[in-house]
């Protein structure tokens, strides 16, 4: 970073540190003690739509390589587009599989990172659930390297739980890495595995 870049206010972009996933099963057993979540088994990585024959070919290996998996017992790994032309490989666990589960999406987006697809990374999430039927993820900023929650509110609508989510940054603040600008905790209506 230049002069010129600190007198103007640019400031260097955060790195991807996909690490910050496995920070994840030890972030789920905070939020089952703070919030009674527990996770779902369910997870995603969301990237936007490429079109051509390197990223199918890129496609089809992350998938067979997830599919592979001996010792998966759910549903295998599929490819779901969204109404906003977004595409997610969605993964399926038991729910007390999150390890797994997170080895799954660190597999996906270091997959597309190595074959050149790193900036179509969008993020990637896990899904959780209470005692009470609500649902939360957690989900990994790719472009920013951090975490913030989404708590959709049970009524089906396109309204937030915003208190749940300050409240599960509060409570996960020491293990994860949470974006702290707000404006950038985006919501992911209808994502898979929430």
């Amino acid at each position: 970073m230049g002069l010129l870049d600190i007198l103007l206010g640019r400031t260097k972009p955060v790195a991807p540190d996909l690490d910050q996933l496995f920070a994840l099963p030890s972030a789920a057993v905070t939020l089952e003690a703070a919030a009674g979540f527990t996770p779902t088994g369910s997870g995603a990585v969301c990237f936007a739509t490429v079109e051509g024959a390197a990223f199918e070919q890129t496609h089809r290996e992350v998938q067979a390589l997830l599919d592979a998996d001996a010792d998966r017992d759910g549903p295998p790994v599929r490819l779901r587009r969204d109404e906003y032309g977004y595409s997610w490989l969605v993964s399926e666990r038991a729910p007390d599989e999150l390890p797994q589960l997170v080895n799954d999406l660190h597999a996906v987006n270091a997959s597309m990172e190595v074959n050149g697809f790193g900036p179509q990374l969008l993020c990637s999430l896990a899904g959780f659930r209470d005692g009470e039927g609500r649902t939360l993820a957690l989900v990994y900023l790719y472009k920013r390297g951090t975490w913030f929650p989404f708590a959709p509110l049970p009524d089906g609508g396109q309204r937030r739980d915003n208190a749940l989510e300050l409240r599960v940054r509060a409570a996960l603040g020491d293990d994860l890495r949470i974006e702290q600008d707000l404006s950038r905790w985006f919501p992911v209506w209808g994502a898979p595995g929430l």
